[in-house]
């Protein structure tokens, strides 16, 4: 069986060499229908994995409040709509105070996503993240300290001149591959004595978490607090389960505050660590379906193509099907001849669909920082998809072609 397999894998390649421009043309549909397929789910996989680290750190119990400053809410009821502001100071304060759902909360607030931080004759890229934070931010942030310490919350509360530096940081600033750790960096012409160095935090997007400069919130509120500042709460409960009660205490609370009446839309957000995770595998789940439509609707047009081919190719070799008769071949033989060139085509088209859409799917890895992915399951599913358009294609011409009588077949001229 093997033997007579791999004879008409022969015949086929040596028939497709025969009638190459042809071939070549249907393979090349075939082609472009598994790379728009093979492409787009990489694609989605290669965004997916680049998000989803990016995302990993806060896991799936954490969600931030935040004020959205500058932003006009838009409500499709009567009820008044209230346009953004920024958390104060004491708003997210007294959140803190008066939050009695079990649960870490800490408090934030970014100044500046392109800062430039100086040690000694050396100094960093425009792209470092300064943010404030207190002493549990750590924990509801996801990070954790690779050498040093954290901030103590007298530190905090009383505004110290210190700072964690994250890993990317260091290494711009550090030289001889030594540490940052009670070293002085400049910052805005203030001294800060490093007293942690953050662990590194992947590279999702750019590992943006690793250039980044946390300092006390005490020392932010003394130096460089304007009156817009914009502040942020981050709450992480114990699990994922309790997110949904915790998430409604936190907006009734924070109505509360806000001195919202019942028939007022917020004028806050609460992000849910995963909310955005779910909205992007239900995004991926209608891009996934639209990439079968397309390599369904190209593959049937390369389908109609083969057709074609193979019906000329038993025209073409009629006097040849008649030889092969009379030497004894059976129907079952001329069948798995022609069906086997069919498939032998458009695996060979598969391939080449194949290898252009795993390079055009991983290339968003170099705008994502993301790793490259090896999508297997989708090759697999293209060579099956390939085999099942070579058989249907194949099977009319291939039992046009069994049916032959052998004499007419020899007497064809």
């Amino acid at each position: 069986m093997w033997k007579v397999l791999a004879e008409n894998v022969v015949v086929a390649l040596r028939s497709i060499r025969s009638q190459l421009m042809r071939t070549v043309l249907t393979m090349l549909i075939i082609a472009f229908g598994i790379m728009s397929l093979v492409g787009m789910l990489t694609a989605i996989d290669v965004l997916e994995q680049s998000i989803g680290a990016s995302f990993s750190f806060m896991g799936a119990n954490t969600f931030t409040v935040s004020g959205n400053a500058g932003k006009m809410k838009v409500s499709r009821r009567k009820s008044r709509a209230l346009p953004y502001r920024a958390l104060s100071f004491e708003e997210v304060t007294a959140f803190r105070e008066r939050y009695t759902f079990p649960s870490v909360v800490s408090l934030s607030v970014e100044l500046t996503a392109t800062a430039v931080v100086k040690f000694q004759n050396k100094k960093t890229t425009p792209n470092v993240n300064v943010t404030a934070v207190d002493e549990n931010f750590l924990t509801t942030g996801g990070y954790t300290v690779q050498e040093g310490r954290n901030f103590t919350s007298r530190e905090v509360l009383a505004g110290a001149p210190v700072c964690l530096a994250g890993s990317e940081v260091n290494k711009q600033l550090a030289t001889g591959g030594r540490s940052l750790v009670d070293q002085e960096i400049l910052f805005r012409g203030q001294h800060l004595r490093v007293v942690g160095i953050l662990a590194k935090s992947g590279s999702g997007f750019n590992a943006s978490r690793d250039r980044t400069l946390l300092l006390p919130l005490g020392l932010f509120r003394q130096q460089f607090a304007g009156p817009d500042a914009d502040y942020f709460l981050n709450v992480k409960v114990a699990r994922a389960e309790m997110m949904g009660p915790a998430t409604d205490e936190a907006r009734g609370l924070m109505r509360s505050i806000r001195r919202l009446r019942p028939g007022d839309s917020e004028n806050f957000e609460i992000y849910r660590s995963d909310s955005f995770l779910r909205t992007l595998r239900e995004l991926t789940g209608v891009l996934s379906a639209g990439a079968f439509v397309i390599a369904f609707i190209t593959l049937l047009g390369a389908m109609t193509g083969l057709i074609n081919i193979m019906l000329v190719a038993v025209n073409e070799r009629t006097r040849e099907i008649g030889v092969r008769k009379a030497m004894g071949a059976t129907r079952g033989h001329i069948v798995l001849q022609f069906l086997t060139e069919a498939v032998v085509m458009c695996l060979l088209g598969g391939l080449a669909g194949i290898l252009a859409g795993t390079g055009i799917g991983n290339s968003i890895a170099l705008f994502t920082g993301g790793q490259f992915v090896a999508p297997w399951r989708w090759m697999l599913i293209s060579l099956v998809v390939c085999t099942l358009t070579g058989i249907l294609a194949g099977i009319g011409p291939a039992l046009r072609a069994a049916r032959l009588h052998p004499v007419e077949a020899l007497r064809y001229e």
